[in-house]
């Protein structure tokens, strides 16, 4: 979704989201943003995420009181024809509120992707760092990767478009949906640890296998599905 976006801000919880252009992010946002995960894995530093405010639309960030707890880059698009919500960067604080940060990032993206995409199905894809990250998909439908499925030759397709709109179709397995880029540099996707709640069943199933730390990432996307979505209640 092209065009001018103001920002907009949503607040719950005492956290506070707001998402605008990335082309309004200044150089003490992403200073701010990199300090998140300084020091340690996936070192999503100042020079990496400059490069991200280039390679998508929209940025949301989740605040608690001044202090930034997490943010998302993100763009809502038609891949196909098809309404997408892609993340291709996000990270959240790994503190005792992760879980409720996670959940107001996406309820904001989900939201935004209702009024974009009004009485249509909707594919969220993104790239997970941990097994952690497959909360983002609670309360959707037809999760790929998932335990005990045998993708089908569309998933597999998908798969395929989603590392092309990631950086590289020609980096992915699209039997086990793991993309590896291992090029000395930070790798994006979403990087996420649970707090407080549990790591939805199968989900490390999934993730087996997948090298976070050699840069690999797995390719997971589901749909949100247009009830879903006027409900108001996702992510679950």
């Amino acid at each position: 979704m092209g065009g001018t976006q103001f920002p907009v801000e949503w607040s719950t919880m005492a956290m506070t989201v707001t998402t605008k252009d990335t082309t309004a992010l200044t150089e003490v946002e992403i200073v701010e943003m990199a300090e998140l995960c300084l020091g340690r894995a996936p070192y999503f530093d100042v020079a990496f995420l400059t490069e991200q405010k280039d390679q998508w639309v929209l940025v949301s960030q989740a605040r608690e009181g001044n202090k930034l707890r997490g943010y998302s880059f993100c763009t809502l698009e038609r891949i196909g024809g098809t309404p997408s919500l892609l993340v291709g960067t996000a990270l959240v604080d790994r503190n005792q509120k992760s879980d409720q940060t996670l959940k107001v990032l996406l309820h904001d993206q989900f939201r935004r992707a209702l009024l974009a995409f009004p009485d249509e199905d909707v594919l969220l894809g993104t790239r997970l760092t941990t097994a952690d990250g497959f909360r983002a998909f609670q309360g959707l439908e037809d999760i790929v990767p998932r335990p005990d499925y045998k993708p089908t030759g569309e998933d597999r397709a998908w798969g395929r478009r989603l590392a092309k709109r990631f950086g590289s179709e020609k980096a992915i397995d699209d039997k086990t949906f793991v993309m590896a880029i291992d090029d000395g540099r930070p790798v994006g996707g979403l990087d996420y640890v649970v707090a407080k709640a549990a790591i939805p069943e199968g989900a490390n199933e999934s993730f087996k296998g997948v090298r976070a730390e050699k840069g690999e990432r797995l390719v997971v996307f589901g749909w949100a599905m247009a009830e879903a979505l006027a409900s108001g209640k996702l992510p679950k």
